[in-house]
């Protein structure tokens, strides 16, 4: 276990049957229940180790953030390994310290359209109920690992999330275009349903307080400044997420 002055990190948690591990990361030296976060990343294989600077900024704001690895190139796309995780947080957060009733469930790049497709389609989902969802540099499109549906031909079937979705895309990402967020951002608008979207300046990487390193094909943490605003701007969407007290 990691641990700094205002955040500690359990490494390597099993979460389910397929033996794929996760991380916790939680405020040091305080009592819960804290608020719970899970975390999905994105297409690249195991990576939970990229989103920590995001989870660790979370943590910080006084939420209990599970980052699971997950693989999209399992048979079933990550599926089943993406519901254990969600299986997980319902049945183990409360003994981690966090709300094993409600979380709030968020990913990044493909991670985002996961987390909204358990929104739209509950019913097949084991686990806890998001309070909010939240999308980062997702595309809505495509079909969801999730479900096998895209995103946006659920909500133009009539599916709707019953809880606020707040999006954030870097308006510099080049991976995946900033548009597909305002076009998720738009359909919701126009069913009525509660939506925020924030666009701040950096790219597909930055907007989780990382830099696309080419060398190792992967994901790095960096200090340069318009990652670490947006990192924050994303960790306090997290935190926004969490329901009223009372």
């Amino acid at each position: 276990m990691r641990t700094d002055e205002a955040v500690e990190t359990e490494r390597g948690l099993v979460y389910g049957p397929s033996g794929k591990r996760l991380d916790v990361h939680r405020p040091a030296g305080a009592t819960g229940p804290w608020p719970t976060v899970l975390l999905w990343h994105g297409i690249g294989p195991d990576e939970r180790d990229v989103l920590e600077p995001l989870a660790r900024a979370a943590a910080a704001r006084g939420l209990l953030v599970l980052v699971p690895d997950w693989r999209s190139d399992a048979a079933d796309g990550g599926r089943s390994q993406l519901l254990e995780s969600l299986a997980f947080a319902g049945k183990e957060a409360g003994g981690l310290g966090g709300d094993g009733e409600s979380c709030v469930l968020a990913g990044w790049s493909a991670g985002a359209p996961a987390a909204l497709g358990v929104a739209l389609r509950p019913q097949g989902a084991d686990g806890p109920r998001p309070s909010a969802v939240v999308g980062v540099a997702g595309r809505y499109d495509l079909p969801a690992r999730t479900t096998g549906t895209a995103v946006l031909a659920d909500l133009a079937a009539g599916l709707a999330p019953d809880v606020p979705v707040r999006l954030v895309h870097g308006a510099d990402d080049t991976v995946v275009d900033a548009r597909h967020s305002r076009d998720l951002a738009a359909a919701l608008r126009s069913a009525g349903l509660p939506v925020t979207l924030q666009e701040p300046g950096t790219d597909h990487a930055g907007v989780i307080m990382t830099a696309f390193d080419p060398a190792t094909n992967r994901c790095r943490p960096t200090t340069a400044e318009h990652a670490v605003r947006a990192g924050h701007l994303v960790a306090e969407a997290l935190a926004a997420g969490v329901p009223a007290a009372g």
